[in-house]
């Protein structure tokens, strides 16, 4: 008896799968079955900048070496190493004893030219008058004049032999040639020093304002000098942007102020100079940096998140987007470039298009989704 049970609840279980319509048993989930939840993102088409990342080295806008040009025993360093320097200030301090023994003598051989120059005046007056009064002859009298000029003559070489003895008693306190930071020091006190030595005693850079020094290829160059650029930029901001060591972005916008008159004859390229402010210092020399330098707009154009956009089997960039009827539809993309984290895509999508960004590996061409705007709150 249990066993015909048996067999009864077989045949019964049997006919119920005969029962069941192909295409429900297929899917497996019923005519109820809900579509899948994707999230999407609505495009926008729009004017895009499109910019050239270009490598380059940050470069001081002023630079001064410091050498002494007297010589002597450094007596004392009057700055502090790394700090802000105006043009004048005291640097270093040499031993000034011997220069102010030079400005003395100087001065003594003024007065002693001058003494000179006394004498002779009153010798060339006298003649003068003995020569109106006929009691000399006039060799006399030329002479005379002659000794006075050249006593005059010694004045003005006395008077040059003490300025330059001034100079070189000033020049004793090593002054600062240029505004900037000053780095350390590479001398120390009680070094003997030369005058126009090859070793500096510091260096001084401008750093406010800086360069940024790039290359750039001689057929780019030759097109933004043609005008080529100007028509692609049109009214589309022209500023250059920095991108740091780090990746990150620099919050100044500099300007492209001059361009090498050469082309490298072994690379092609040609060195452009662009302009940055520089308030916080924090842009140092030999800085390695990436410039976007703008190059044209890319006109209605659209900006695909990259996560959204992947390659089918012959390499083509796809995306998949929700049509108004909800359904998976897959559109082969025309990719410009990449901008950040997105694609500039010239084709292939619309204004107006839901692509979708997430779900994307559990949907196929053709189904039927719950699109979902990316950002908005999940409906209960």
């Amino acid at each position: 008896m249990p066993r015909s049970v048996w067999v009864f609840a077989a045949l019964l279980g049997l006919s119920l799968a005969l029962l069941v319509p192909p295409a429900q048993a297929q899917q497996g989930g019923g005519p109820d079955r809900p579509p899948q939840s994707v999230t999407v993102v609505t495009l926008d088409a729009q004017d895009v900048t499109l910019t050239a990342t270009l490598p380059g080295r940050v470069v001081a806008s002023g630079v001064a070496e410091v050498r002494p040009q007297v010589a002597g025993i450094i007596k004392e360093r009057l700055f502090e190493e790394g700090a802000e320097v105006a043009l004048g200030d005291a640097l270093y301090r040499i031993d000034a004893a011997t220069y102010e023994a030079g400005v003395a003598a100087a001065r003594a051989a003024v007065a002693q030219a001058q003494a000179t120059l006394n004498a002779a005046r009153k010798e060339a007056d006298r003649l003068q008058t003995l020569m109106d009064r006929n009691v000399t002859s006039q060799q006399a009298l030329d002479d005379a004049l002659a000794a006075r000029e050249a006593a005059a003559a010694g004045v003005q070489v006395a008077q040059a032999g003490l300025l330059a003895a001034e100079i070189d008693l000033d020049r004793t306190t090593v002054r600062a040639p240029l505004s900037g930071r000053v780095g350390r020091s590479l001398t120390t006190r009680g070094a003997l020093v030369t005058a126009g030595q090859a070793e500096p005693l510091a260096v001084i850079r401008t750093l406010d304002p800086v360069y940024v020094d790039v290359t750039m290829s001689a057929a780019e160059l030759v097109s933004w000098r043609r005008g080529h650029m100007d028509a692609q930029l049109g009214d589309a901001d022209r500023s250059v942007t920095l991108r740091l060591p780090d990746r990150g972005g620099y919050d100044h916008t500099g300007l492209l102020t001059a361009a090498e008159p050469q082309v490298d004859p072994l690379t092609g390229v040609v060195v452009l100079r662009m302009t940055f402010p520089n308030p916080d210092k924090f842009l140092l020399p030999g800085m390695y940096v990436q410039v976007e330098l703008p190059q044209g707009v890319a006109e209605n154009v659209i900006l695909a998140p990259q996560s959204a956009v992947s390659r089918d089997r012959r390499g083509r960039p796809t995306a998949m987007v929700v049509t108004p009827q909800n359904t998976v539809e897959m559109r082969v993309l025309d990719v410009i470039r990449d901008l950040g984290n997105d694609w500039i895509v010239r084709s292939g999508l619309a204004d107006g298009d839901r692509l979708i960004v997430e779900g994307l590996q559990k949907v196929a061409p053709g189904a039927t989704v719950a699109p979902r705007e990316r950002g908005a709150e999940p409906q209960n």
